[in-house]
């Protein structure tokens, strides 16, 4: 049926009762949880029944040598925490589902993408950044070797390139193989250009500086203190 005033159909929404109704919703969702202390759940409020309640936890981190204590949404990702929480912005925020690499982290010297992983699961641990490699004014090997053979252009994916490429190293040392390996038996397979790219391959340059980047990973792995 339609309006006769008006002729528009009798259920037809107003610009303006759309906006009410829009910034109501947004009140409600505004005020759904509140901060609880860490391990407590948060209380819904009657208008926010149904929604799942928000869980504190502190974490406990040592960030590039400095103890952190920090409250966050159990659901915060170690990328958010070192971004949003601390202001370490040289870990990127790229494709956010551990595709493209450039969140690149180390945790007690081992690389994750800090994207996939809850900052929860890593209280207690030890975690580099990119800002963390340098000691003063003397840069680490590897940040070195990309400056010296051009591994980079826009540079969006440098700091996980780097930090990658040092987990690398440690994981080649340890005699890890990789999906090119061909014996695998071997205690040290020996690093060809074919095993560094396969081992570098979850790091994505969408500027193509691969070569640049086996050159300079190349040069840093003697420098690199075993």
């Amino acid at each position: 049926m339609r309006n006769e005033e008006n002729g528009t159909p009798e259920w037809a929404v107003s610009r303006r009762t759309l906006l009410q109704g829009t910034a109501a919703a947004g009140v409600v969702l505004a005020t759904a949880t509140s901060v609880a202390t860490p391990g407590e759940a948060a209380p819904a409020t009657d208008g926010a029944k149904g929604l799942a309640p928000v869980v504190m936890e502190q974490v406990h981190l040592t960030v590039n040598g400095k103890a952190q204590v920090l409250t966050l949404d159990a659901r915060t990702t170690l990328l958010d925490a070192l971004r949003e929480h601390l202001h370490l912005t040289g870990s990127k925020k790229g494709c956010d589902h551990g595709q493209c690499g450039a969140c690149t982290v180390l945790a007690d010297g081992e690389r994750i993408n800090a994207c996939l992983s809850l900052a929860v699961m890593h209280d207690g641990r030890e975690v580099t950044t990119i800002e963390g490699l340098a000691q003063g004014d003397a840069l680490h090997p590897m940040q070195a070797a990309f400056l010296e053979h051009d591994g980079f252009q826009c540079g969006y994916c440098t700091p996980g390139q780097i930090c990658s490429a040092i987990g690398m190293i440690a994981e080649h040392r340890k005699g890890w193989p990789s999906w090119v390996t061909a014996d695998l038996t071997a205690p040290h397979p020996e690093l060809t250009d074919l095993e560094l790219r396969e081992r570098m391959s979850g790091n994505i340059c969408r500027c193509s500086a691969y070569p640049n980047i086996v050159a300079a990973i190349r040069d840093a792995e003697g420098k690199i203190p075993a």
